[in-house]
């Protein structure tokens, strides 16, 4: 059996008048991440992770901001494909660790939510989907509220 693993980042800003959408569920608050699709930071960083394990480049590389079919594009579909790509090299994932920065909203309540919605995307366990949030304690630009970012180790097996 072949093991890889891959580190994902991603951050976007927090803005009025878009919808919250993190780890594939809609959250209520009164910003929005900003982004050519819905913005889905952890889902993102997850797909970056996938595909810098398998070495297949990143999120933007097969998901462009200037292709028009990805605008408002809802990033489990993303992830969905991201899966599909690995495919093609003969990988399948193993299990995702990651994280969200985020000082509001609360994330708490919502993981398991999260949990599940992306297991059922990737085709995997909910217990191999570990997801966990934490705040910067008011400091640099997420304790400021201006963005949120999110990071994923994950493990892609042949």
């Amino acid at each position: 059996m072949k093991l890889r693993v891959g580190f994902g980042y991603d951050v976007h800003r927090l803005v009025e008048g878009r919808e919250l959408w993190l780890g594939g569920i809609r959250l209520e608050h009164e910003k929005g991440l900003l982004g050519h699709s819905d913005a889905d930071v952890l889902i993102h960083a997850i797909c970056d992770a996938l595909l810098g394990a398998a070495n297949m480049r990143d999120i933007g590389y097969h998901f462009p901001d200037t292709a028009g079919e990805y605008e408002n594009i809802d990033s489990k579909v993303l992830l969905r494909k991201t899966v599909d790509l690995i495919a093609t090299k003969g990988y399948r994932v193993g299990n995702i660790d990651a994280t969200v920065c985020a000082e509001r909203p609360k994330l708490k309540a919502h993981i398991p939510d999260m949990q599940q919605i992306l297991a059922e995307v990737m085709q995997i366990d909910p217990d191999d989907v570990s997801i966990k949030a934490t705040t910067t304690e008011k400091l640099g630009f997420t304790g400021r509220e201006e963005g949120i970012s999110a990071y994923a180790v994950v493990l892609i097996t042949a």
